[in-house]
């Protein structure tokens, strides 16, 4: 690995080369969760509910589906200020330190995120590889402690440092300013159907995650070498 000029980034020589041409991908960005790593938030709600007089189902409403929830995705307010409403919020008896477990401990890694992660670290020795995710930074920092999935990737791109969420024409924008690449040259998938249809809006080449298999048929509809 080493520093390439163009690129700016800490990446393979031979993925930032600009000598194919239109219309052949250059870049791929993958989504993280449900592709890279699974996650539940109502292992989260289940758990919040023992310190609270909410049920697991509102919880689940007010803390995952709140604009406040949001805000912090987008990295506008911090941890502990995000804290300080969702206790309010849910007449929550829980100190911050113990809430941090509860809060982060919903993510989990299944075969078929072992087989996306194989498949990312391939496509790495080809591609510029990308990873742009809808974040808040407790998530992120427990996620990058605990699983090994972000080594696939040359870029990690956060909701929470780009202060945009999916499915924002802006945080796509950014993107490709960032991978240095036009939309055409994009294969994106995500497991959000919306959030596809947006970035297709802008012209990426956007597709559904549904399965491996799936991903596999997708990306060799638009050229792209898996082997």
């Amino acid at each position: 690995m080493k520093k390439n000029k163009k690129c700016g980034q800490q990446v393979n020589s031979a993925v930032c080369t600009d000598t194919v041409g239109p219309g052949v991908v250059k870049a791929i960005i993958f989504d993280l969760g449900n592709v890279l790593i699974d996650f539940d938030h109502r292992i989260a709600a289940q758990r919040i509910a023992r310190y609270t007089d909410k049920k697991p189902e509102e919880i689940f409403i007010l803390f995952f589906n709140s604009p406040i929830t949001a805000l912090f995705e987008e990295g506008r307010i911090s941890a502990q200020e995000f804290f300080r409403e969702v206790k309010k919020m849910l007449n929550l008896k829980l100190s911050y330190n113990r809430f941090l477990p509860i809060w982060n401990e919903i993510f989990y890694l299944s075969q078929k995120n072992k087989q996306i992660y194989d498949l990312a670290k391939r496509l790495k020795k080809s591609y510029k590889l990308a990873l742009l995710s809808n974040i808040n930074i407790l998530h992120f920092r427990y996620l990058k402690r605990s699983f090994s999935v972000f080594d696939a990737f040359h870029y990690i791109i956060t909701s929470f440092k780009l202060k945009v969420c999916k499915p924002h024409p802006l945080i796509y924008q950014k993107t490709l300013d960032i991978l240095k690449v036009s939309p055409k040259s994009v294969f994106y998938t995500d497991d959000r159907a919306e959030l596809i249809e947006n970035a297709n809006r802008l012209g990426l080449r956007g597709f559904v995650f549904k399965n491996v298999e799936q991903l596999y048929e997708d990306l060799k509809s638009t050229g792209v070498n898996i082997n």
